[in-house]
Order: C-alpha cells, then sequence, then structure tokens
C-alpha cells in the first residue's frame, strides 16, 4: 500500500511527485548562457576553450593569430596567410550541488530547508532540460557525497529526481562542504554551470579556495538557502533550541544578545557578498518562505 503524503509531510520531505509536478513553472525559467545559438541540442557557443572544436571559416591572417591555426592549403593557393577560425559547440553541462547535511533539516516556517534546496535543484534541472542542456548532480551530507555524471534526456532528469529523494551516498569519506567542494573540482568540467544550494554554515578559507579554483574554469552560482528564524529573532519571548544532543535557551529580552544575533547574520551575508563580487559567482539568497521559481526568476534578470 502506498503511503499518503501529506501536506506537513510536503514540508519537511520532498516526493517525486512534487519534483515532477514543477515541469510547468520551470518554463518559465532561461539559464542564462553566455551566448545562444538556436534551441536545439548543442546550442550554446562557449567562451571556454576545450574539445569539440567546430571549423567555421577561413580568413586572412590578422596580428596577433595563432600560427598553429594557419590554413597551409590556403595560403599557399593564394600566397598570402590565411587561418583557420574554429567556434566551439557544446551541448552545455549543467551541474547541481545540493546541501543535505543536518543543518538543512530545519524551517520554522514554509519548509524545510532541505525541501526549499530540492525544489530550487528541480526546476533547475527542468529548466535545463528543456534547453538542451546535460544534466548533473552532487548531493552531499553529514555521512558522505554523491555524484551523477552530466547526461542528456529526461532518464538523466528522473536520475537526478531519484537521488534528491532518496540520494544513495556509498561509503566514503568525504563529508561536509569544504569536502564536497573539493570533489566539484574533478566532477565537474571547465565550461560547465554550477549551481551549489546550500545555507554554506561551515564555509572556511579552506572551501572559499575550493569556490576559486572552480570560478576559474566554470560559472558559479551560490544559491543560500536559510530559515527567517536565522535571519531575525522574534522580539520578545524565551525560546528553546535543541539538536537531540544540546540545548539552549535563548531569552529575546536581551536586547543586547538580540542585536548580536541579527549582525551575525548581517555578517555572513556581507561576506558572501563580498566573496561572490570577488571571484565573480552570482549569490541568490533564498529563504524558506520564498517561491522558489521566484528567486530562480529574480537571478536571470
Amino acid at each position: 500500500m502506498n503511503a499518503v503524503v501529506t501536506a506537513d509531510d510536503e514540508r519537511i520531505a520532498v516526493s517525486l511527485k512534487s519534483l515532477v509536478d514543477l515541469a510547468k513553472p520551470a518554463a518559465m525559467l532561461r539559464l542564462r548562457p553566455q551566448h545562444i545559438r538556436a534551441s536545439q541540442n548543442g546550442n550554446y557557443l562557449s567562451r571556454f576553450k576545450g574539445r569539440g572544436m567546430a571549423f567555421a571559416e577561413t580568413r586572412l591572417y590578422q596580428a596577433g593569430d595563432d600560427v598553429r591555426r594557419m590554413d597551409w592549403r590556403v595560403t599557399a593557393r593564394t600566397g598570402k596567410p590565411h587561418s583557420k577560425i574554429f567556434q566551439e559547440e557544446r551541448e552545455r553541462p549543467l551541474f547541481i550541488s545540493v546541501d543535505y547535511r543536518a543543518s538543512m533539516n530545519f524551517a520554522t516556517r514554509g519548509v524545510f530547508k532541505s525541501v526549499q534546496a530540492a525544489k530550487l535543484a528541480a526546476l533547475l534541472a527542468w529548466a535545463a532540460l528543456q534547453q538542451g542542456d546535460r544534466i548533473g548532480g552532487q548531493i552531499f551530507t553529514d555521512q558522505g557525497c554523491m555524484e551523477l555524471k552530466p547526461r542528456t534526456g529526461k532518464a538523466a532528469l528522473l536520475r537526478f529526481f531519484n537521488a534528491l529523494v532518496a540520494p544513495k551516498l556509498g561509503d566514503n569519506r568525504d563529508k561536509g562542504l569544504e569536502q564536497a567542494l573539493s570533489r566539484l573540482q574533478h566532477h565537474a568540467h571547465p565550461g560547465s554551470r554550477i549551481y551549489i544550494i546550500s545555507d554554506f554554515r561551515g564555509l572556511d578559507a579552506s572551501a572559499e579556495q575550493h569556490l576559486a579554483q572552480l570560478a576559474r574554469h566554470c560559472e558559479v552560482v551560490l544559491i543560500q538557502v536559510y530559515d527567517p528564524l536565522e535571519s531575525q529573532l522574534p522580539s520578545t519571548g524565551r525560546y528553546r533550541f535543541t539538536d537531540r544532543l544540546r540545548e539552549v535557551i535563548f531569552d529575546s529580552a536581551n536586547k543586547q544578545q538580540l542585536e548580536h544575533y541579527h549582525r551575525r547574520f548581517q555578517q555572513r551575508q556581507a561576506h558572501l557578498q563580498r566573496l561572490s563580487n570577488k571571484l565573480k559567482l552570482q549569490w541568490l539568497p533564498c529563504s524558506t518562505q520564498q517561491s522558489p521559481l521566484t528567486v530562480l526568476a529574480r537571478g536571470q534578470q
């Protein structure tokens, strides 16, 4: 007998049906390519060098042309130096990294951060499918990490969705944000567009170095998922927080403590903004109450 999924369940755990149902709203998204050639497979002309170089034309040699691309036959026939011009054509790989660590299993309003992350990832995957891109992914937790190589078609989409619903981590020692970003350097090929969906807790110097390495060869978008309570505590009341191992009582009547809490969140946001500007990344904050489609659409403006 199939279990009935209630509205409450959908707030704390994502279902395959809810991800599949995002196909229609995802049609509104366009994943900002650098150059669009046509609405078909292989529709991007990449600014990154790599394999898949297609011959475009021969023209007269110009100062600065690579001598290795001289067209010697045309040069010999005309008596004037000519160069071959190439344009790299590829199906654009889209790599979506999703944070499922313990800190993502939290919300006071809206949906769990992990559910919001899964919906954001599903919208991006649907948009990639509709644009003819290859879809790959990474899911990481406190127990391990798994990757799915970029592939085309609905089979790749469903494979990614099934991993979002029930990730199979296997037995590996790579745990946490820093290790996940390190693995991304090996699994995301140059020229890929990478979306990292996380609350970015534990973003230290080592993790930032991995981001810097990724940004050299890929387009990277950071989507930060947070709960409203993480940004601002209510002005009055006593609150009990627990992770089942530790417990903290917070009294918001203490204005100094309340201001310190709010300032720490603002400092984290400012740091992510500065880091994104420095590395030329895109940064999109998304609360657990916001529409994930609205947030992604804002990022395309």
